[in-house]
């Protein structure tokens, strides 16, 4: 199902396409970001769909849900983008209330989300899972807890997709039998995503040397403050250069590309690494912790150069499978057992995929959707899975 929908006021596009629905629910974020696209959109959840079925356990209580992304084309810093946020959310109201769970993306917070589902009279962003629990109240109370839960002053909704990320990264690298003192790393973002990415694989012993945001890119090739960038930024990711230490370098936007790392973090936009700009490339694996920053034609060249391209739909699947974890009651409100959950599971995928690419000879890409394909019949079979 595919919505094109345009705001009676500021006319603001937006998108909502389903790609697949499990047990009539699909699951998938909302973003906001000017020249958001249909095809963006579409993309996105179909990768939806492959995140919830790569994440089956036949012996856990989350049962995977179908595939599914809303899209608003609107910068989110535009005075009237929460106004465009509500009136879509409104538009979109049946299909919240029956079929499409969503929360944060690109763009916007849960909070922002949550408020705007309010005004737009919705009981909650994710009320079409509701009736697949086996105690709402229960579920709902610990879902609530989890996202009060802070760590070091940050949300722990704030984490597991970066702690995610994080352990992919190093379960290549083990793999690779690349020590993590050894291992450089460059991130494109510095907002949710990229900034918890940053963090867990700062704290893991990696040397951060670049980071960009809107304004450019910061470097040191001695490795930068992590936790002082981080400290530093706004609410959307950018850094005051007034927290720059003497030995750290401002350059030019695109700079993080080559700034000399092992390991690329695109946790941005969409298409950040095209068939040019991947010339510039010179690490030996990208980590898509964005959705669908690598153009497939860039992937085809960078694959030729031996770099490897761990893929967003295994990669960035954290925070997706940490809702649906806590809310139907395979972890608890804690982040102990959300980030040892998280790193369990994301190093079980990483390790399921790369195997896969190995044996089969094809990309992690490839291995990863011949991982869903394995896994298709059985959900159809199991708990019907519809087009």
């Amino acid at each position: 199902m595919s919505i094109t929908w345009t705001d009676h006021v500021t006319g603001h596009r937006g998108f909502l396409v389903v790609d697949r629905l499990v047990r009539g629910v699909a699951s998938g974020g909302l973003r906001m970001r000017a020249g958001c696209t249909l095809e963006e959109v579409t993309g996105l959840a179909r990768g939806m769909t492959m995140k919830e079925a790569l994440h089956y356990d036949p012996d856990g209580r989350y049962i995977p849900l179908g595939g599914a992304k809303g899209g608003i084309d609107c910068d989110p810093r535009d005075p009237a983008a929460y106004g465009v946020l509500v009136r879509f959310l409104r538009a979109m109201r049946p299909t919240v209330e029956s079929v499409w769970t969503t929360g944060e993306d690109l763009g916007l917070t849960q909070d922002l989300v949550d408020r705007a589902a309010a005004e737009a009279g919705l009981v909650s962003s994710i009320q079409a899972v509701y009736p697949l629990l086996d105690d709402e109240r229960a579920a709902r109370r610990r879902l609530a807890d989890a996202f009060a839960v802070e760590v070091d002053g940050i949300g722990l909704d704030a984490l597991v997709g970066g702690c995610g990320v994080a352990e992919s990264a190093l379960a290549a690298l083990d793999r690779a039998g690349l020590p993590y003192a050894r291992a450089r790393v460059s991130v494109q973002g510095l907002g949710t995503m990229g900034g918890a990415t940053a963090r867990f694989l700062s704290r893991a012993g990696l040397s951060v040397v670049a980071v960009a945001d809107v304004k450019g890119t910061i470097a040191n090739p001695d490795g930068l403050d992590v936790e002082a960038l981080l400290a530093a930024r706004d609410a959307y990711g950018t850094v005051d250069r007034a927290a720059l230490r003497p030995g750290d370098a401002e350059l030019p936007a695109g700079a993080w590309l080559s700034a000399g790392a092992e390991v690329l973090v695109p946790a941005a936009v969409s298409y950040a690494i095209d068939a040019d700009n991947q010339r510039a490339v010179t690490a030996r694996w990208i980590v898509e912790a964005a959705n669908m920053p690598v153009l497939p034609a860039a992937e085809e060249l960078l694959a030729a150069r031996g770099v490897t391209v761990l893929p967003d739909v295994v990669v960035n699947s954290g925070t997706n499978a940490w809702w649906w974890w806590t809310l139907f009651g395979d972890i608890g409100p804690d982040a102990e057992q959300a980030f040892a959950h998280t790193r369990r599971s994301m190093r079980a995928l990483i390790d399921r995929t790369l195997a896969r690419a190995e044996r089969d000879g094809i990309s992690p890409r490839a291995a990863a959707h011949a991982l869903v394909a394995d896994r298709l019949p059985v959900l159809a079979e199991r708990f019907g899975w519809y087009r």
